[in-house]
Parts: structure tokens; sequence; C-alpha cells
């Protein structure tokens, strides 16, 4: 049985359903835009003009959302939300138990750079999912097409982070992180300064994936002794399927790499997005053998891609991984301290 909720709390679980389960992202802006628009309102608007059939002269309402807000002023739940409860099951199986352990999230986007909300819908929502923390890694200058954040725009969002958390009062922790670009030399797309200041930060390739096996190799080698790196975000680059098509995986030496990983104490990130499954089946199994750890991420660019992290736990299970060497399972200061460890 769905549960009655408010009209804005209605709109958002009908979004992050919608996102959860990969529907059209314009489709589920619509809900998330009328949530927005009646949020400031006073109760006693919405009601009133749910009961004229005015909310459609509201920008940003249309006759979709007005229904959804009518049903709830009503105390009725309505039947979209009924139809997509009864189809949110796991998004994936065999990783239950573990999926239970994980504490937080390493890799998250939002509308600062290419995700599709803003900073508070994010950690709202991860809160929500019973998460003790979430790191906000919006991308770094070089990666322009993903409108990336330039140092001064990385500071002021510090400064969002900071405000985000003194209004949820401390039951929940909004980190402060970034996914930099492993540059074509091995070095980070960020400052020194500006990556000292953070609390995690995720290395990736973004750039030259084709690069020449060796090149590749010390360009990864180079970013993992980076004493700033703490997660070598999805490894190969790949993606198996999606709406972006397929891409095959990076070419470098993954012995060498994830030895590195393993010294360094860098963790190999399990991406937990469906369309990169990264690291590959085997290549997940030689980090598990070398000794390495592991972040669970979502790589999240909107509110129901958090959840993603059941595809992230079951495939963490069934390559037979020791949830204490998967980072997102401990605590905060625990993991706030590895982060560190190197600086």
């Amino acid at each position: 049985m769905s549960e009655v909720r408010g009209p804005v709390a209605t709109l958002r679980r009908i979004a992050f359903l919608m996102e959860r389960q990969r529907e059209e992202s314009r489709r589920i802006e619509a809900f998330r835009k009328a949530a927005r628009t009646i949020l400031p309102l006073p109760e006693e608007e919405v009601r009133q003009r749910a009961g004229a059939g005015t909310l459609t002269e509201l920008t940003g309402i249309g006759p979709s959302t007005a229904a959804v807000i009518t049903d709830a002023v009503n105390g009725v739940v309505p039947e979209r939300l009924v139809a997509l409860e009864e189809t949110a099951g796991p998004l994936a199986t065999g990783g239950e138990e573990l999926r239970a352990r994980l504490r937080g999230d390493l890799h998250s986007h939002s509308d600062w750079s290419d995700g599709g909300s803003p900073i508070e819908e994010m950690a709202m929502t991860a809160m929500e999912l019973g998460h003790d923390y979430l790191v906000l890694t919006d991308h770094s200058p070089r990666l322009r097409v993903a409108n990336g954040l330039s140092a001064e725009r990385l500071s002021r969002q510090l400064g969002v982070v900071e405000a985000v958390n003194e209004h949820l009062g401390g039951a929940f922790t909004l980190l402060k992180g970034i996914e930099v670009d492993i540059l074509d030399d091995g070095s980070l797309d960020q400052t020194p300064e500006m990556l000292r200041r953070l609390d995690v930060r995720v290395a990736s390739v973004h750039s030259k994936l084709k690069m020449d096996a060796a090149a590749m190799t010390r360009r990864m080698i180079g970013a993992v002794r980076n004493p700033h790196t703490n997660v070598l975000g999805h490894c190969t680059g790949r993606l198996v399927t999606g709406n972006r098509g397929t891409r095959p995986q990076s070419q470098f030496d993954a012995t060498a790499v994830f030895t590195a990983c393993a010294e360094e104490g860098v963790a190999v990130e399990i991406n937990s997005r469906p369309e990169r499954r990264d690291p590959p089946t085997r290549l997940l199994g030689l980090a598990r053998d070398l000794g390495c750890l592991f972040s669970i991420d979502s790589d999240a660019h909107a509110p129901g891609q958090l959840d993603m992290l059941d595809h992230g736990a079951a495939r963490a299970t069934e390559a037979g991984i020791d949830p204490d060497r998967i980072v997102t399972t401990w605590e905060r200061d625990r993991l706030l301290e590895w982060a560190a460890h190197r600086l």
C-alpha cells in the first residue's frame, strides 16, 4: 500500500522512482519543477488552487502534475505513484546483505556540473535512503562538456555544502569532494590547494580513452601515486549499454595499476551504473587478489540514481570481496581518516 504524502513529497517521490527506473529525463523534470513551484507557497493557497482547478495557472505545473497535487491535497495516493511503487523492487539481487552495510556513497553529481538536480535535493535524497554521508563530486574544469568547476566555482560550492550541512543538523553529512580529471601526463585537473580543502577526491579518466596501453598505464599510475587521490573512478571508461551507446574499455596494465592502488591505499571504484559495470568482472577479481580497497559508488547524476548501489553491492558480493575492504561500509570518521592519510 502506497503511503499518503503531502503534494511536494508526492511529486519528489514520483520523480525519484522514475529516475530509479531510468525514464525519460524531460518527463521526470516536470515533476521536480512542479515540486519547486509549490514548495514556497502557503499550504492553504495550494489547497485553494487544487479545489478551484487553477494550479495550471502557475508556471511549471501542467495537467498531469496538477492532478497529482490535487490527489495529494485530498489525501489520495495518485495512480501514477501507486503504479511506480508496485514495480519499485530491488534493482539487483544477490547483494542485499552488503547493500545494508553500505553507509554512504563517494561519487555523485549536482546541477553545478552535469547533474540534473540541486545539491540540497541530492543530499536530502541520500539522507532519505539511509546514507550517513554522501560525497559531492562535481567535475573539474578541463571537462567543459560537463560544466566542470573552476577553482573559484568549487570554492563557492564548498560554502553551499557547509550551508546544507548546517541546515540538516548533523544526522547526515554532505562531504566536500570532486571527480577530478586525470590529465594526459597523470596529473590532476585542479590546484593542489583546492584539492587539500576537500574531504574525498575521485580521480577518473574522461579523455583520450584510446590512448596507447603503456601511456595509459603511466597516466593512471601517476594519478594513483598522487597523494590527493582517494578513489580511482570507473577505471576502464567502458560503456556496455544505455542511450550513449557502447564504448570499449581502455587498455592498460591492470596489474601495475591495481598494485599501485594497493600500495597507496587508493580504492578502486565499483561503479554501480548499469551502463558501466566498471571494472569488468575479470579486473574486479584481479584487484581483489592484489589486495585493493574498493568503493561502491552510484556515480549518480540525479537523485533516483543514488539507489543504484544495489548493482555495485551485487557485483562485489559475487566477486567475494570482504566488506571491510569496501570503504563505503566504513563509518564517517574512519572514512575521513583514510581519505586524509597521505596528505
